[in-house]
């Protein structure tokens, strides 16, 4: 007698249903916007942006954002854009305004191109509190094998500005500079002779340094920095008008030359107290300043790479309130820097120091 077999069918599941499926949906708002800050980047936000209107509501709310400059037009000529890789153009000729591509309606030049300014693009976030705009080069054109880096804080004018130079940068197991620029207060080539604790030398600047030519180049990289760092400030006045939940801005560059920075009290302070243009173009005035130099002919570094006539300037407003002199003078000229060359100005502010003294310009 045959078992009685009893078949029973189930239906499959809906297969087009499952796809129809949102999973981003069963995430919460607040999941969401941990993913967006991650990404950061303005571009990839843009297009997040034009997903779903449940993410053109979230993406506004984004606190983190990067925005990368594709590339700066000369205020003399914005109808083309100028290359970002032109080492030409300085900080002294026709200050530029930096553009960027999205995917919004912008200004369209000559070659039928869409260009945004940093404003433009950030004009739908309402609650950025950290913001990173990024050019594609520094503004400074120098020579190749040249070391020049300057960090820079703002309020409503310049707190303090740190630069580190050096005329040539020799790689571990080299003998010689590559590039860089004939250094009159060093030896021209080679090792020298003084060592980098200041010891054959006692720290002090040789004689040849004022009289060929190596003091007038670094008060070029100085003015230079100097007029970078403002002209970079001035830009950023109708962002930070704009963006009130603003707690730190950092405007750099993809060379890494120099760094401007604020903090939430500083951009406070400069939507409460307007900056001072210059008469002379769109950047802010320099105040008189006070101005401390370490110089060394040749300075090894841990990692064995040696810089040649070293120069590290600590800047700071002659007429600067009591109560931001409080700070260590070796905390924010030590920290201003990444490795190795946080280390190469610790190792310079060893070494004596020498005052100047700078009026406004």
């Amino acid at each position: 007698m045959r078992p009685d077999l009893t078949c029973r069918v189930y239906p499959e599941p809906d297969s087009m249903a499952m796809d129809m499926i949102d999973h981003f949906d069963r995430l919460p708002d607040s999941l969401l916007l941990l993913v967006f800050n991650k990404i950061g980047d303005v571009k990839a936000l843009g297009r997040c942006n034009v997903v779903s209107r449940r993410f053109h509501t979230l993406v506004p709310q984004v606190d983190n954002v990067v925005v990368r400059v594709d590339c700066v037009i000369s205020d003399d000529d914005s109808s083309s854009a100028a290359s970002s890789s032109d080492k030409s153009r300085g900080p002294f000729s026709n200050l530029f305004r930096f553009v960027f591509g999205g995917i919004d309606d912008g200004e369209i030049d000559q070659a039928g191109v869409t260009h945004h300014s940093p404003t433009q693009v950030l004009k739908n976030f309402n609650e950025i509190r950290f913001l990173r705009i990024e050019l594609p080069s520094g503004e400074l054109g120098i020579d190749d094998g040249v070391l020049l880096k300057w960090r820079a804080d703002f309020g409503s004018t310049l707190d303090n500005c740190v630069i580190l130079g050096a005329s040539s940068v020799i790689s571990p197991g080299s003998s010689k500079a590559s590039g860089g620029v004939q250094d009159n207060g060093a030896a021209a080539d080679g090792v020298c002779s003084n060592n980098s604790n200041g010891g054959d030398d006692n720290g002090s600047i040789p004689d040849s340094f004022y009289t060929n030519g190596g003091l007038k180049l670094r008060v070029v990289w100085t003015i230079s920095s100097l007029i970078a760092a403002s002209a970079r400030h001035y830009l950023l006045q109708p962002i930070i008008s704009e963006h009130k939940t603003l707690d730190n801005l950092v405007l750099t560059d993809a060379d890494g030359q120099g760094v401007l920075c604020m903090n939430r009290d500083q951009l406070e302070e400069l939507r409460v107290k307007p900056l001072s243009a210059s008469s002379a173009s769109k950047r802010t005035l320099v105040p008189a300043l006070n101005m401390r130099l370490w110089y060394a002919p040749h300075l090894e570094l841990p990692d064995g790479v040696v810089l040649k006539g070293a120069t590290l300037v600590a800047i700071r407003p002659s007429e600067q309130s009591a109560a931001k002199k409080e700070v260590s003078d070796g905390s924010w000229v030590s920290t201003a820097f990444e490795e190795p060359f946080g280390t190469a100005a610790k190792m310079l502010v060893k070494r004596r120091t020498y005052c100047l003294e700078m009026n406004s310009f």
